[in-house]
C-alpha cells in the first residue's frame, strides 16, 4: 500500500508540474498572440500614415501651385507716440500684398481712407506695446484688419512692414 501511495503522490506531483506548463504553455501563446496583434496595429497605423502623408503632400504640392502676388508700397507714415513725458516718434513704410492688379486699382481710390485709418490707430500706440515679435504681430493684424474694413469688397491678404523705426 506504502507504494500504491508513493506512486500516487508522483501521479498527483505529476498531474500538478503538467497542469503548471499547461498554464505557463497556454499564457506565452496569449502573450504571443497579444504582441503579434500589437505589431500588427503598429505597422498598419505607422505605414498607413507614412502612405496617407506622402499622398497628401504630393497632391497639396499639386493643388497649390503658388499664386502670383502684387505688392502696393504705401507711402511713408511718421507719427507720434502716445506717451508721457518726452516725444517718441514711429516711423513705418508699409507694403500690402493682394491678390492681382485689378485689386490695387480698386484700392487707390481708398487711399485716404487707409491712411487715415493708419494714422488713427499708430498714434495711440505706445512705445511698449511695439516690443518684441509679438507686439509687431499684434500692430500688423490690426493693420490687415483696419485696411480690409477700408476696402470692403476688395480684399487684402497681408500687410508687410519693409521698415519700423522707433526714435
Amino acid at each position: 500500500m506504502a507504494d500504491e501511495s508513493a506512486v500516487a503522490g508522483e501521479d498527483t506531483g505529476a498531474e500538478s508540474g503538467g497542469a503548471g506548463k499547461k498554464k505557463l504553455l497556454l499564457f506565452g501563446i496569449i502573450g504571443l498572440g497579444v504582441l503579434l496583434a500589437a505589431g500588427g496595429a503598429a505597422y498598419y497605423f505607422l505605414a498607413a500614415t507614412d502612405e496617407q502623408v506622402a499622398t497628401a503632400e504630393s497632391a497639396q504640392q499639386e493643388a497649390e501651385v503658388q499664386k502670383p502676388v502684387v505688392f502696393y508700397d504705401l507711402p511713408e507714415m511718421t507719427v507720434n507716440l502716445s506717451t508721457e513725458g518726452r516725444a517718441t516718434y514711429l516711423k513705418v513704410r508699409v507694403a500690402l500684398e493682394v491678390e492681382n492688379r485689378a485689386t490695387i486699382e480698386r484700392i487707390q481710390p481708398f487711399l485716404p481712407r487707409i491712411l487715415d485709418a493708419f494714422q488713427i490707430y499708430l498714434r495711440e500706440l505706445r512705445p511698449a506695446d511695439l516690443e518684441g515679435s509679438a507686439g509687431l504681430f499684434r500692430l500688423k493684424e490690426e493693420l490687415l484688419r483696419r485696411i480690409n474694413l477700408s476696402v470692403y469688397p476688395a480684399r487684402v491678404d497681408g500687410v508687410l512692414f519693409k521698415e519700423i523705426l522707433v526714435q
